[in-house]
Parts: structure tokens; sequence; C-alpha cells
């Protein structure tokens, strides 16, 4: 088997760490995002159906980059991590894999933004060349999962509790599709079944829905839906739970959870201000979850 993925980088883009979303691991920073085309799963509401739905092929060759390079571009920038991201970096596994191994000798971070819809063997080979992920949970429904992305819920939380007990920082990402994702009781095991399993730490972000791909017929998400998703996530003992795209103006802040103090301000993915360096709360003395040095 031959990948077409390889070098082949369709997007990159400088990014604040907190688009990807991750709210707990060098806020503040800045991370070079790559991505080729190409994805395993079919999401219905892909935001980015033009670079995931078609094949890796047909590039120029000066739209070739190699892992050199990615990592030498961080570099002059000034970015303190490299995120695969945008598409399914599974896809691009050899890339992401090869330039993860030189960007740890650089001493940069190293991110991966995914589904997480990947088999347990290749995932040990990156996790020790991995230091943060998102993991996006598409829903809790079995049925649902394949209806809405041609995929299955177990390898995905194979792929959290994998990454939990390596210790790579891990952040979760649910988006609310009304009449698809938006269903409490299905949100209510599943928050259910993050605390029952060790995830009571890990950010949960649960994302507001607009219309895109295939699902444009589909209303964006009520506001209110969204807050009530995140309410029934706290209500489960999930200790740090974030909202996403909602209105610019809307602010998202890190309350201590042992006592309640604000720690990191921010609005939208733009970072305010941020009192933690290092895991101490600096009011009550407490751990807070996350890479902050």
């Amino acid at each position: 088997m031959v990948t077409h993925a390889y070098h082949q980088v369709a997007a990159w883009h400088i990014d604040p760490v907190e688009k990807k979303p991750l709210f707990h691991f060098l806020p503040g920073s800045q991370t070079l995002s790559i991505a080729t085309r190409g994805c395993n799963l079919r999401c219905l509401n892909c935001q980015n159906a033009d670079l995931s739905q078609v094949a890796p092929s047909g590039f120029r060759p000066e739209q070739t980059m190699t892992p050199a390079q990615i990592v030498e571009m961080a570099q002059k920038i000034g970015c303190s991590s490299i995120s695969y991201t945008y598409t399914e970096p599974t896809v691009y596994y050899e890339l992401m894999l090869d330039t993860a191994r030189l960007a740890r000798k650089a001493g940069l971070k190293n991110i991966m933004v995914s589904s997480g819809y990947i088999n347990p063997q290749p995932l040990k080979e990156l996790i020790p060349y991995l230091d943060a992920a998102n993991i996006d949970l598409k829903s809790f429904v079995a049925d649902t999962y394949e209806k809405l992305c041609s995929a299955r819920l177990q390898p995905v939380l194979k792929t959290l509790q994998l990454l939990l007990k390596e210790k790579v920082w891990l952040e979760i990402t649910n988006l609310i599709i009304p009449g698809w994702t938006d269903d409490l009781d299905a949100i209510k095991k599943m928050c259910a079944w993050l605390a029952d399993n060790g995830f009571s730490h890990t950010p949960l972000h649960f994302s507001r829905f607009f219309p895109t791909h295939q699902l444009l017929g589909v209303p964006p998400t009520a506001v209110k839906a969204v807050e009530e998703a995140a309410q029934t996530a706290k209500d489960a003992n999930i200790h740090y739970v974030y909202t996403g795209n909602l209105p610019i103006h809307h602010r998202e802040i890190t309350l201590c959870h042992h006592c309640g103090e604000p720690l990191i301000n921010r609005m939208g993915n733009r970072l305010i201000t941020c009192r933690l360096t290092t895991n101490i709360c600096p009011d009550c003395q407490q751990f807070i979850p996350g890479v902050f040095n």
C-alpha cells in the first residue's frame, strides 16, 4: 500500500491553540496547523468537505512539503506546536508520524485533532510523540454514528481510553446538531460514561452547529441547547465544561474546580488573561489539570 497523502499539504495556517479547541494546553500559544486532503469518515455535517471529501491527488510540485520543511516553518514562525487538523490526520498518518518525530527533536509539541477512528496499534506507535489531542465524540448513540458519519462509536471510545491511559493531554468535543445529537438523555449517558471512566478532569467542549455540507436544511443549534448540554455535563461531575461557536462576545472562563475562582479568561478563541503558570491554583493551591508551563 502506498500513501498518496504524504507531502501533499493542502492547507496550513497559524492558529491560536484555543481554536483546536484546547483550553488547558499552553494557553495563548500559537500552533502551525496542517492538513492534506481526504478523510476516513463521511460526516454529513463536515465543515471542511472541500478538503476532506476529495482524494489527495492532483497537486502541483510546489504544493508539497516534507516533514523537515513543516518543522522548519513552525520554528521560523515561532509556533510552540504543530497541529494535525482540519481534515482527518489518520489519513495522512505517515506524514503526521514522521513530522511529529522531527518536531519532538526540535522541541516542538505535537497536537492531533481527530475523530479518533483509528486502530490501537498505530495509535500506540504515535503516542510517544503526541503531546495533546482533541477528539470529536460525535454522538453517544451507535446508530447515529453510522448514519451521520459512516463510522462506529466503540473504536472512538477505545481511542479515548488509550489516550487517557497513556497520559496524552486530552480534550473532547461534542457537536450539538438539532435532530441528530441534541437528545439530552443521550448526552446524559455520554457524560455519565465519561465520569465513570476517569474523564471527570478532561475538558469537554460542546459546540454549536451551523448548516453545512449535506445538512444545509438543518437550523443552527439554539444557544439554550448548548447551555443545557453543558449543565448536564456539570451535573454529571465533569469539572471543566466549555461551549463553542457562540456569539463573538461570548466569554469562556476556566474556574478552579475546587475553589471556583477564575483562572483563565477568553473571548471566543482569543486569550484575555491567564493566571496559571503552573498546575497549581494561585488561590487554593489545588492541582489544575492541563499543560500550563
